[in-house]
C-alpha cells in the first residue's frame, strides 16, 4: 500500500452512520404516532367527503338533518379513536359540536362537513409531507452507505506512471 490509501476498516458491528442519519425511523415513529389506525382515517374521512358533497347537492329535510348531525358526531368519535392525543385534542377544539336540542339547519351541517374535510385534507397533506421526508433521509442515508462502501478512488502520482503491465 502506498501513502495515498484513504481506506479505512471498520470492524462489523460498529455504527457508522452520522448525527441525524436516522431520520428515516425519527419520521416513521412520528407517523405511527400521529394516526394509529391510517386505514380507519382514510376510510372516514372519504365517507365525511361524499357526505358534504350529497348535503351540497341535495336540499335536506329535518330527519336527514338530525340523521347527518348524528353522523357528524359519530364520525368524530370514530376518527379520534385512530388519532394520537395530540391530534384528538385538535380536532375537538375545532369541530364544535351541535346542540342536543335543535337540529342544524342546511349551511350549519355544510359548514361543520367542510371544516372536517377540510382538517382531514390537512391532515393528509401532513402525512404525505413527513412520507416525502422519510423517503428522502432513506434515500440520503442509503447514499452515505453506498460511498462509505465504495473504495476511494486513487490519483496516481507521477512514480505510478511506469508501467506495471496490464494487471496493476
Amino acid at each position: 500500500m502506498s501513502d495515498h490509501d484513504d481506506v479505512e476498516i471498520i470492524p462489523a458491528g460498529t455504527d457508522t452512520s452520522t448525527p441525524g442519519s436516522d431520520d428515516a425511523d425519527n419520521t416513521a415513529e412520528e407517523l405511527h404516532g400521529m394516526v394509529e389506525q391510517p386505514a380507519k382515517v382514510m376510510r372516514i374521512g372519504t365517507m365525511i367527503k361524499q357526505l358534504l358533497e350529497e348535503v351540497r347537492a341535495a336540499p335536506l329535510d329535518e330527519a336527514s338533518r338530525a340523521r347527518l348531525k348524528d353522523i357528524h358526531r359519530t364520525s368524530i368519535k370514530e376518527l379520534e379513536d385512530g388519532l394520537s392525543p395530540d391530534l384528538q385534542a385538535e380536532l375537538e377544539r375545532l369541530a364544535l359540536p351541535f346542540t342536543d336540542d335543535s337540529t342544524p339547519s342546511d349551511a350549519e351541517l355544510r359548514i361543520a362537513q367542510a371544516q372536517l374535510v377540510g382538517w382531514l385534507e390537512g391532515l393528509f397533506h401532513g402525512i404525505q409531507t413527513a412520507l416525502f421526508a422519510q423517503q428522502m433521509a432513506a434515500r440520503a442515508q442509503l447514499e452515505q452507505m453506498r460511498q462509505g462502501a465504495l473504495p476511494a478512488v486513487m490519483n496516481p502520482g507521477p512514480e505510478s506512471q511506469t508501467g506495471h503491465g496490464q494487471y496493476l
